[in-house]
């Protein structure tokens, strides 16, 4: 054991590594501080990010474009998590790849992904394939891969249905080990074009329903305020974000009695238009 690193902080990591690795339980893989500003309501949000949230919404990205994301939970320093990723116009759609990280030397996951969406009329359809891989320090590497699948309707210009699969293939690690299988649904609502509400249910197979819902303000075009909440675990967000031509940067703060608080930072960058 490292002697620079608290006792408690140690034990919080081999008995999170035991846990994942004997059952199976993945970090949250949502990312992007315009969702988290939002309680993670991303369901209905069709923006760089959706590789990670609904695949479904990447058809809707019309430009090349790039992002990066990093969060960090001050009470648990070893439990950071960063994500980047890339998608652009294709011939007949859009293809994404992404890469996500989760923890330390010690304890870390990673996933490598690759998804492709189209549009069909009102509806954006997407799939992306995973590779993941846990390593926990005492008990080595494992890895698996997994499909998720996801949909967007534009039901009409002010309201919004999302749905996708995390996991389609119930994929596992070992005979005993699954990956986490979640169903999530979700609903959009814009009044008007300064302000947005969503709320949306996900259902992991092996636990409750978690109830997200968070709304989005704009202020004089090209500044953004968030709030949201989470029920199951109980969670409190809030967001504030800022776009220029091609650049938008979005910070994110959230605070969960159990796990403490958290600070997520996320950088979009456009290139040219490329479609239509």
């Amino acid at each position: 054991m490292n002697d620079d690193l608290p006792m408690k902080q140690y034990l919080i990591t081999c008995l999170f590594s035991w846990s994942v690795l004997a059952h199976a339980q993945s970090v949250g893989t949502l990312v992007g501080a315009r969702a988290a500003g939002m309680g993670y309501a991303s369901a209905t949000l069709a923006d760089e990010t959706a590789l990670f949230n609904n695949v479904g919404a990447i058809a809707e990205n019309k430009k090349t474009s790039s992002f990066f994301m990093y969060e960090r939970r001050p009470a648990l320093p070893d439990a950071d998590r960063t994500a980047t990723g890339f998608s652009s116009p294709a011939k007949y759609g859009v293809v994404g790849f992404g890469f996500f990280r989760f923890g330390d030397e010690r304890y870390n996951e990673q996933i490598v992904s690759a998804g492709f969406g189209n549009k069909f009329g009102i509806a954006s359809l997407g799939a992306k394939i995973n590779y993941i891989q846990y390593h926990a320090e005492g008990f080595g590497n494992k890895s698996a891969l997994s499909l998720n699948f996801g949909g967007l309707a534009q039901i009409t210009p002010q309201i919004s249905i999302g749905a996708y699969i995390v996991n389609l293939t119930q994929s596992k690690i070992s005979s005993e080990e699954r990956v986490p299988t979640k169903l999530v649904a979700g609903i959009g609502f814009k009044p008007a074009d300064h302000f947005f509400i969503a709320t949306e249910l996900e259902k992991d197979m092996d636990y409750r329903f978690t109830w997200r819902t968070g709304a989005e303000y704009v202020i004089h075009k090209k500044v953004f305020v968030r709030t949201g909440f989470n029920l199951n675990p109980s969670t409190i967000y809030f967001g504030l974000g800022t776009k220029a031509r091609r650049l938008r940067i979005d910070y994110a703060f959230s605070f969960c009695k159990s796990l403490g608080n958290s600070h997520q930072a996320s950088a979009i960058y456009q290139f040219e238009r490329t479609k239509k």
